[in-house]
């Protein structure tokens, strides 16, 4: 057991910050969406309707999208382009281990090298495509909690006004919400790939060595 801790250490520790994280969201979200329907004169509802509700999968899955298209883009953008200094950038010159041609006959290469092919070349790029699959899925739930949400609220005020999903993707509302994490995520991104130039942190793979000049890309 102390040695799965040790080697999953990191993966272990995320994953209990984003379930914690998360549990603080849907329960902050559930009194906020009752404090809403009472507002309303409507009758509060329980944690487990509140899960299925608009107000909870627009507010988790508008979020997770940014996060999913941030790091799918971020995986694909540094196949070919180079930041000097950065730690986060591969070598301007020379070529990494990341570039080499994948060889069947490398020890315990996985089973999608031997295959050769098109399964190769899914698998080459199966990182960004996850990524890329998860912000899709992500974001047509984005939309669909979005909608629910936008129609409960024309109900609540009284209005006739319905949309579908594919109107309120249409609307501003739909892609202010998208922009608005958008934005915050691509600048994390920025401000990683531009203070690791100058800036260090003894221990962490995602920074240079203290010792390293400012000048010196990569890791």
């Amino acid at each position: 057991m102390k040695k799965f801790i040790y080697e999953n250490g990191l993966s272990l520790t995320l994953l209990a910050i984003t379930l914690l994280t998360l549990g603080g969201n849907l329960l902050t979200g559930w009194y906020e969406f009752n404090n809403e329907l009472e507002e309303y004169g409507r009758q509060a509802v329980g944690f487990g309707a509140y899960l299925t509700s608009g107000h909870c999968i627009e507010a988790v899955f508008e979020n997770w999208e940014s996060e999913f298209l941030q790091m799918g883009l971020y995986v694909w953008l540094t196949v070919f382009l180079r930041q000097k200094g950065s730690s986060e950038s591969k070598d301007l010159e020379e070529k990494e281990k990341v570039d080499r041609k994948p060889s069947a006959s490398r020890r315990g290469a996985p089973w999608p090298v031997k295959c050769g092919g098109w399964v190769l070349w899914l698998y080459k790029n199966s990182l960004s495509l996850a990524l890329f699959v998860l912000f899709g899925l992500t974001f047509f739930l984005h939309a669909a909690g979005g909608v629910k949400q936008y129609n409960l609220q024309q109900e609540l005020k009284g209005k006739a006004e319905r949309l579908s999903m594919g109107e309120f993707m249409g609307t501003s509302e739909f892609w202010f919400q998208s922009f608005q994490n958008w934005q915050s995520e691509f600048l994390s991104i920025l401000a990683i790939v531009v203070l690791s130039i100058f800036l260090r942190q003894q221990g962490s793979p995602q920074s240079k060595p203290v010792d390293a000049s400012n000048e010196e890309t990569g890791t």
